[in-house]
């Protein structure tokens, strides 16, 4: 597979520095933006929290932005990536996000399709019973922890961040899904 002639030029040997270019870097963002996102840039006046885990983004051509947060991790499986992509195709015209913190953002334009997307999240459990996309971590609840991808060899040898983490969060799941924090009361 050759390279571009197009888009990259040739090498010139008698000229090396024409039509350098040096970093090619990622694709523009812009692309990646859902089109109610890209038709309202830079023109949002605020933001709500109408439930935990459940943001809207208001324009102010009146246009509104609601936001699905939900639990992820750091590391997952192929499986799950797909069953997210599948979601984000049928309720979200095939967009979503990760947060910096590995949550899982899905944006709508409706109200409507919204709750459709909440009730899907909601049904969708592992074996064991628990969610595989448990809805939460914003406003004064708690989001997610991040956390090395290194193992740590103090007390707890050969030990994943990973599992520890998942440990955590399952004793303070319900300040994940909306309990508030003592700071945020």
């Amino acid at each position: 597979m050759g390279l571009s002639t197009e888009r990259l030029g040739l090498f010139n040997p008698d000229k090396p520095m024409e039509n350098r270019l040096t970093d090619l870097g990622p694709r523009h963002f812009w692309q990646y933006f859902p089109a109610i996102i890209q038709n309202n840039y830079g023109k949002w006046t605020h933001h709500e929290i109408l439930e935990p885990g459940v943001l809207v983004h208001v324009s102010e051509t009146g246009d509104k932005v609601f936001t699905v947060r939900v639990g992820g991790c750091r590391f997952m499986t192929v499986e799950h990536v797909r069953e997210m992509c599948d979601i984000a195709d049928k309720h979200c015209d095939g967009y979503m996000r990760f947060t910096t913190r590995n949550n899982i953002e899905f944006m709508v334009d409706s109200q409507d399709k919204m709750e459709a997307l909440k009730k899907d999240l909601e049904s969708r459990k592992h074996v064991t019973g628990s969610y595989k996309f448990p809805i939460g971590g914003t406003g004064a609840g708690m989001t997610n922890i991040v956390h090395t991808q290194g193992y740590i060899h103090c007390h707890t040898p050969a030990t994943d961040a990973s599992s520890m983490v998942k440990a955590v969060m399952d004793d303070l799941f319900e300040y994940f899904q909306g309990r508030p924090c003592p700071s945020g009361r």
